[in-house]
Parts: C-alpha cells; sequence; structure tokens
C-alpha cells in the first residue's frame, strides 16, 4: 500500500482539484510541504462558490475580490476556473481582468457569474486562448469580431441572463468553428429592427437548449444538429434548417406558432411534448416520418385538431401520454395512437388530480376492450 508521504506530486495535485471548492484546497494544502507544492504547481481545479462556505457571505466585495485574487495568483496552471457569488452584486473589473490574464495561457473551462462594474469583454479576454467550456451569466456581450476574437477550441459555450445583440450571437457562434453545445437562458437579445428575429448559423453544433427566449422568428441553421430543446419560449415562428441529423425533439411550455423543422424529423429518436398546443395532423405527420422514432412522450398536450394521420409509428416501444384537459374523443384518439404503435412494450398514463378519476378508469377499460378486440380480430 502506498502511503500518503510517497504520492507524487502530480498525484496530489489531482486529488486537490478533485476538491474543487477553494476553502477545502487551501485546508488540504497546508498538510504538509509536498502538498503546498502540488497546490501551486499542478492544481488544475478551483472553484469559489457563495454556497461552499458561508463566510463568503460575511466578507466584503473587496475582501472578496483580494481573497480570490490571493488564490488564484498562488498557482501556475490552472484549467478549470469558476466563481458563482450569487450575494454579491458585483465586481471590479480590474480584479476580473487580473484573474483572465493570468490563467489565459492554460484555462480550459471558465464558468463565471458576477456582475462587472464597468463592464468587462470576457470575450475578448478569453478570445484566442485554448478555452473550451464557457459558461457566463449576467454578462454583456459587445461589439463581437470573429475576425480577430476566434475560440478555435471552444466546444460548449452557455450563456445565461446575457445581454448580446443577435448579431453579435450570430457573430460569436461564426468565431467557434468546433462549438457542438449551445445553451441560452433568459438572454436579454437586443434587436437592430423593429422585427424581432434571430438567425443563427453553425456547422458544427449537435446540443441546443433554448430557455426563456421571446422572438418574432427564431431560424437555425445547423447541419449536424441532433438534439433541440425548447423550454418557455414564445416564438412565432422556429424554423429548424438542417440535414437530417436530428435525434431528440424536445419542447416544455413553448408557444409558437408556426414550428418548421422541415426534413429533419427521418431519424428522430425521441420526441418528448409538454405543455404545448399542437395542431395534431401536420405534428403527427411530421413525426411518422421518422423511422427511427423508439420514444413519443406528450404531456399536457392541447390539440387544436384531433384528426389523425394516417401512417404507422412503425418503431416506437415507449409511449407516455399525459394530460390535463380531456376532449370527448380523447380515449378513441389515444386507442388510435396505440393503434399506430405496433411495436408497443411499454405504456405510461397519467392524469392531472383535478380530473374525475371514474373517468380515467373508464377510458382505460374501454381502451383495453378496444385493443383486445383488434387483436383478436
Amino acid at each position: 500500500m502506498v502511503r500518503m508521504e510517497h504520492l507524487p506530486v502530480e498525484v496530489i495535485g489531482n486529488i486537490l482539484s478533485r476538491l474543487r471548492a477553494a476553502r477545502d484546497v487551501v485546508i488540504a494544502s497546508a498538510t504538509c510541504k509536498k502538498w503546498r507544492e502540488a497546490w501551486r504547481n499542478h492544481l488544475h481545479t478551483l472553484s469559489f462558490n457563495s454556497n461552499d462556505w458561508p463566510v463568503y457571505h460575511d466578507l466584503t466585495t473587496s475582501r472578496l475580490e483580494i481573497l480570490i485574487t490571493q488564490t488564484i495568483f498562488q498557482t501556475t496552471g490552472l484549467q478549470c476556473l469558476s466563481i458563482f457569488m450569487d450575494d454579491v452584486d458585483e465586481f471590479s473589473a480590474a480584479p476580473v481582468i487580473a484573474w483572465l490574464m493570468y490563467t489565459r495561457d492554460t484555462l480550459r473551462q471558465l464558468h463565471y457569474n458576477v456582475r462587472t462594474t464597468p463592464n468587462v469583454n470576457i470575450i475578448e479576454k478569453c478570445s484566442r486562448q485554448k478555452l473550451e467550456v464557457l459558461a457566463l451569466a449576467h454578462n454583456s456581450v459587445t461589439g463581437v469580431e470573429p475576425s480577430y476574437q476566434k475560440f478555435l477550441c471552444l466546444k460548449s459555450l452557455s450563456l445565461s441572463y446575457v445581454c448580446i445583440s443577435a448579431l453579435d450571437l450570430s457573430l460569436l457562434l461564426t468565431a467557434c468553428p468546433k462549438l457542438t453545445s449551445l445553451s441560452l437562458i433568459n438572454p436579454d437579445i437586443a434587436m437592430s429592427d423593429a422585427q424581432a428575429t434571430m438567425e443563427l448559423t453553425s456547422a458544427s453544433l449537435k446540443d441546443i437548449y433554448v430557455e426563456a427566449v421571446s422572438l418574432d422568428k427564431f431560424i437555425l441553421e445547423a447541419d449536424t444538429l441532433e438534439n433541440l430543446h425548447l423550454k418557455d419560449c414564445t416564438l412565432e415562428l422556429f424554423e429548424l434548417i438542417g440535414k437530417g441529423s436530428l435525434k431528440v425533439l424536445k419542447i416544455d411550455d413553448v408557444s409558437v406558432l408556426h414550428l418548421d423543422i422541415g426534413e429533419n424529423t427521418e431519424n428522430l429518436q425521441i420526441v418528448d411534448v409538454s405543455s404545448f398546443t399542437i395542431m395534431w395532423p401536420k405534428f403527427y405527420n411530421m413525426i411518422s416520418r421518422s423511422s427511427n422514432l423508439r420514444r413519443l412522450r406528450l404531456w399536457g398536450v392541447v390539440f387544436d385538431d384531433e384528426d389523425e394521420g394516417t401512417s404507422r409509428l412503425e418503431n416506437v416501444v415507449v409511449l407516455e401520454l399525459g394530460w390535463t384537459i380531456i376532449s370527448e374523443l380523447f380515449s378513441e384518439w389515444v386507442a388510435g395512437l396505440i393503434e399506430r404503435c405496433p411495436k408497443l412494450r411499454n405504456l405510461n398514463m397519467n392524469r392531472s388530480p383535478d380530473l374525475p378519476f371514474g373517468f380515467l378508469v373508464f377510458s382505460r377499460h374501454d381502451l383495453y376492450n378496444k385493443l383486445v378486440m383488434d387483436n383478436s380480430g
């Protein structure tokens, strides 16, 4: 068995990095000289989170800035830096710039959620380096110049409560040729014209999550997109332009008048729709084009038109249905849907607690009899 004092300093650095929380790292590094060396030269992950240590809440902003600066400046090879201080209204620009400049040559991941005064252009400070993951919150992004501010290694970008224009967001994606994952959560998107239109293009994007976005038109061109998740959005038009690579479609509490994903349904494997009003014939025809669809979830969905398509969902094996509003034709609609899933193996049905249980039992009993009769025939 290897004794602690015999561990290579690189291994100790990995152990400290797994602690993540700055306070825990500092305490552990005080064990002996060898651990202090590991902290200074082999620590690659460091996190300052107001939830990790109650004392953070009692420190003034200036004292907190000094504490973070002193801790970061005692390291030499940070690859992942995370700063989440929910109680801090804003940091001064000078220390934030110092942290970014000090770590820019080695940093691979940056997670930062504190406002700065005046605003620091983090995009500019972090560009042209080896950053692979960037998660920003409560900041502003302006003046993106893709010819100069390139992110050649960036694979994941998350913008939460960030102020950015539609043009700058489009240019930012252009500056990230290897981006595979994009998350937009409640962004403040500035528009250059009266119509709120956002057009994004990415040749490498595979996964996009969009939450709390309100636009007239949202057009996404992504030839390699595999996962699309829209949540709490209000859109007049959403259009996906691609080459049929989409595998997972999730729509959660979205208001959209026109949903157009074109021919991108042919390789769909999972469709998960909840709290959404659907033009059922159009939606059914859209998903029925996919020969790979395995899982279909319709939860709290309202149908503007309950006429069904005639094509079958040949490979659906899991069907989940939940509802809050039941029309007179509900049981017939459910039965018809199940009949179109010849390989169905798992059926999960749920209802709102406000609905009468007797109606639910009748519907299921009626549905069971219908299926037995059809199968016996």
